[in-house]
C-alpha cells in the first residue's frame, strides 16, 4: 500500500508541474515582442548629385593621312609617336611612273603647241586667199561692165562679152571658196586650241599626281599610328587609304561619353565633370561639358546621347582610346542638413496597416520617400516622413520638404527637425518565448 501512494503521489506531482508549465507558457510566453530600433542622428554636410556614364579619351581633332594615288612605298619619315610639323615630308611613293607622265604630258603639250601654230598659219594664208579672191572678183567686175557698154555699141563680138561673164562667175565662186577655207582654217585653229589646252590639262594632272606622291602632315601634331611599311604598295582606287593617323593637340583632349535619355535632360554645357581611368585608378581628372549631341544612338532599344567633356592633358598622361568612368555634377549643396534615404524608406508596422486604409492620394504621398531610396542620384522634390522616438518611446512622425539626393543622402528643405535629432532607420524586434519563434507548447500527452 506505501508503494501504491508513493506511485500515486508521484503522478499527482507530475501533473500539477505540468500544469503549472503549461500556465506559466501561456502567461510569459504570449508577451509581445520588444520593440527596439536603429536611429541616425541629423547631420550637416554637403550633397553632389551627379549623373554617371562611361566614355572612351579621344584627340580633339584628329586627321587621317591618307594617299591620292596608287604606288609603292619608298620611304617612310614618321614613326610611332613622331613629332611633326605642317608639311613636313612623311613618306614618298615611288614617282617613277608618274614622272614618265609628266614627260609624255610635256610632249603633248609642244606637239599641240606645234598644230596651233600650223592653224595660225593656215588661217593667215586663208585670208591671204580671201583677199585675192576679192580683187579677182572687182577686176571681172571691171571687165564685165566695160564689155556691156561695148557691147551695146556693137564693138566687140558676142563672145567676148560671154568670156567676161563666165570669168566673173568664176571670180565669184573662187572668192566662196576662199571663204569657206577662211572658216576652215578658224575651225581648226579652235579645235588646236583646245587640243593645246586639254594637253595642258593632262600636264598639270601628272604634275599633280607626282605631287601627290609625296606624302606632307597637313598639320601640326604628333603621330598615333602608322599603317603602312617601306615596300608595301597603296591602292587608292575607290577610296584613299589611311597610311598615318595624326592628332593635332594632345594637350587637349576629349571624353566622348553616352548619356541615357533619363539623364539627358539634367546636362547642360559648362557642368563640372570628374573622371578616372584604369591607368590611373587613384587619380581623378576634370573636365567640363562643352557639347551636347542631339544624334540619338539606340543599342538594345536603350537611347543614349553623346555627351562631349572638355579635358586638360597637359602632362600628356592620358592617351586616346582610354576607357573614363565619368561623373557629371548636376547639383552641389554646401552645409545643409541631410538624412540617410533609409530613414526616408522607414515605416513602422503600424503606419503600413494605416496606409491600406487611406485613400489613393495618401497612399501615393506615403509612398514618396521610398521612391527616393529606389532613384539613383536624381534631384527629388516634394513631402516626405521621417520617424522619431516620442517620449512614450513609440515611433512618432514628422513631415518635412526634401531637395536634392545623391542616392544615398538627401537634402532636408523644412520641417520640424533640426541638427543631431535621431530618426529611426531600421525596426529591431526582440521576442522572448514568443509562441511565433516557432517553439510549439509542453503537452500533457503521457499523463494520466
Amino acid at each position: 500500500m506505501g508503494q501504491r501512494r508513493r506511485g500515486r503521489f508521484i503522478i499527482i506531482a507530475l501533473a500539477i508541474l505540468s500544469i503549472g508549465v503549461v500556465i506559466l507558457y501561456q502567461v510569459f510566453g504570449q508577451r509581445k515582442a520588444v520593440q527596439r530600433y536603429r536611429t541616425v542622428r541629423v547631420e550637416r554636410g554637403e550633397i553632389r548629385s551627379v549623373v554617371t556614364a562611361t566614355g572612351t579619351l579621344n584627340p580633339v581633332i584628329t586627321v587621317l593621312v591618307g594617299s591620292q594615288v596608287t604606288g609603292r612605298i619608298k620611304a617612310l619619315y614618321a614613326d610611332f609617336n613622331s613629332i611633326v610639323k605642317e608639311g613636313q615630308v612623311i613618306a614618298q611613293i615611288d614617282p617613277s611612273l608618274f614622272e614618265a607622265q609628266v614627260a609624255q604630258a610635256k610632249a603633248n603639250v609642244t606637239h599641240a603647241q606645234a598644230s596651233v601654230a600650223i592653224a595660225r598659219a593656215n588661217l593667215k594664208n586663208a585670208r591671204a586667199n580671201l583677199d585675192k579672191a576679192e580683187v579677182a572678183v572687182a577686176d571681172a567686175r571691171r571687165t564685165l561692165e566695160r564689155n556691156r557698154e561695148l557691147m551695146e555699141k556693137r564693138v566687140i563680138a558676142q563672145a567676148t562679152l560671154d568670156a567676161s561673164q563666165a570669168n566673173y562667175d568664176s571670180a565669184v565662186a573662187q572668192r566662196e571658196i576662199a571663204r569657206a577655207q577662211l572658216e576652215s582654217a578658224y575651225s581648226q585653229l579652235a579645235s588646236s586650241e583646245a587640243q593645246l589646252e586639254q594637253a595642258r590639262a593632262s600636264l598639270r594632272l601628272a604634275e599633280t599626281n607626282l605631287r601627290y606622291t609625296t606624302i606632307r602632315s597637313p598639320v601640326n601634331g604628333i603621330v598615333i599610328s602608322r599603317n603602312v611599311d617601306v615596300g608595301q604598295t597603296v591602292a587608292a582606287s575607290l577610296q584613299a587609304p589611311t597610311l598615318f593617323t595624326i592628332a593635332k593637340d594632345l594637350t587637349q583632349m576629349q571624353v566622348n561619353t553616352n548619356v541615357s535619355e533619363a539623364d539627358i535632360g539634367r546636362i547642360e554645357v559648362g557642368q563640372e565633370a570628374t573622371f578616372t581611368v584604369d591607368a590611373y585608378p587613384d587619380r581623378s581628372f576634370y573636365g567640363k561639358v562643352s557639347e551636347i549631341r542631339n544624334a540619338p544612338q539606340t543599342i538594345q532599344n536603350v537611347v543614349t546621347y553623346d555627351v562631349i567633356i572638355q579635358v586638360d592633358n597637359r602632362d600628356l598622361r592620358l592617351k586616346p582610346g582610354m576607357t573614363a568612368n565619368v561623373s557629371i555634377q548636376i547639383e552641389h549643396r554646401e552645409n545643409i542638413l541631410k538624412v540617410p534615404n533609409s530613414a526616408l524608406r522607414f515605416r513602422p508596422e503600424f503606419a503600413k496597416k494605416e496606409d491600406s486604409n487611406r485613400p489613393e492620394k495618401i497612399k501615393k504621398e506615403a509612398s514618396f520617400q521610398e521612391k527616393v531610396g529606389r532613384s539613383s542620384k536624381k534631384t527629388q522634390s516634394g513631402s516626405a516622413r521621417l520617424w522619431i522616438l516620442g517620449p512614450d518611446g513609440k515611433p512618432k512622425a514628422i513631415e518635412i520638404m526634401i531637395g536634392v539626393t545623391d542616392g544615398t543622402f538627401s537634402e532636408i528643405i523644412s520641417g520640424e527637425i533640426k541638427e543631431g535629432m535621431e530618426v529611426i532607420v531600421e525596426e529591431i524586434s526582440s521576442k522572448k518565448g514568443s509562441s511565433r519563434s516557432g517553439v510549439p507548447p509542453p503537452s500533457l500527452r503521457g499523463f494520466r
